[in-house]
């Protein structure tokens, strides 16, 4: 019997772009929408990852919300009574009007988004698991002196590029890095999630970019709350909106001088010490975890089921 007050559970399906099965393991959508799952059914909710063979299907009808991780794939919402929430989290110049229309609700991972008045998204940034990714994942300068994790999205990624022109070795996990780098640079194709906590906390620095369009429109990227909420010594890129979210305490460059200098020298000197970015974790872990994100959308979408 259901308290007074209590509403009962919704039923949720988190839709991302990744294949099922193995292949979607080595997605970071994947992780990001079951660390979601989780953090919804720790509030109550009834949850779970559907991949993108699922997106449309008729099983989304039985759903009370269905939330669409926006990426390279669109998903057409199924008329009904299913509450369709969409959370464009990359590419957010695949998302047009009529897209944006077809949805109850629209989230966009940035406070700056040029589109975000005239599409009506809400700003919710990307986030966090802070059980898996905390200080306590690895002992500080224990592993990889300089870590780049991450594909070549078909070119040569400019921080890595730029810190190999430097005289840096990042060690380098990712899948195309053989058409730009020989073998011996590349320690694997793949590093598996459930070991990737342990890396960034261990790691001497990350390096972490964004690809151009994400950085100008603030879509600020998974990584860096990931690595931040480790205690990792991070630099990157610059994107709008960085330092409202992370401080001073990640290094940013614009010019591959301004690499060098900070890849150059001991880390110590470099970046900010081990109590200042221990209290960005922790503030990482409050502000941006997985489960304040669960909260503004369980009380979003009970809202638009209301009215």
């Amino acid at each position: 019997m259901r308290l007074p007050g209590r509403r009962r559970p919704l039923r949720w399906s988190v839709v991302t772009s990744a294949p099922g099965g193995t292949a979607g393991d080595q997605w970071g959508d994947t992780w990001f929408a079951r660390d979601l799952v989780s953090a919804l059914k720790s509030q109550g909710q009834q949850a779970r990852v559907v991949s993108r063979g699922g997106a449309e299907s008729e099983a989304r009808d039985a759903d009370d919300v269905v939330l669409v991780l926006r990426g390279l794939r669109k998903v057409t919402p199924r008329p009904g009574s299913t509450t369709w929430l969409l959370w464009v989290i990359s590419h957010p110049e695949l998302v047009d009007a009529d897209e944006a229309a077809s949805y109850d609700l629209v989230f966009a991972a940035s406070s700056n988004w040029s589109r975000a008045a005239e599409l009506g998204a809400i700003p919710l940034l990307q986030a966090t698991n802070p059980d898996r990714f905390s200080p306590k994942a690895g002992a500080p300068d224990s592993g990889e002196p300089l870590l780049f994790v991450g594909s070549t999205r078909g070119e040569y990624r400019p921080i890595v590029r730029d810190a190999i022109a430097c005289g840096a070795e990042p060690s380098i996990y990712g899948v195309g890095w053989e058409a730009y780098l020989p073998v011996e640079r590349i320690r694997a194709e793949f590093l598996p999630n459930d070991e990737l906590p342990a890396a960034y906390a261990s790691a001497g620095v990350v390096l972490n970019d964004h690809w151009p369009d994400m950085a100008a429109e603030g879509f600020l990227s998974n990584r860096l709350f990931d690595a931040a909420a480790t205690g990792a010594r991070i630099v990157s890129d610059p994107a709008i909106g960085l330092g409202e979210v992370f401080g001073d305490v990640v290094r940013t460059y614009r010019a591959p001088g301004e690499l060098c200098e900070i890849l150059g020298g001991d880390p110590a000197d470099a970046f900010p010490d081990r109590a200042a970015r221990l209290g960005l974790a922790s503030r990482i872990a409050q502000e941006h975890g997985f489960a304040a994100r669960a909260r503004e959308l369980i009380a979003r979408a009970e809202q638009a089921r209301r009215s």
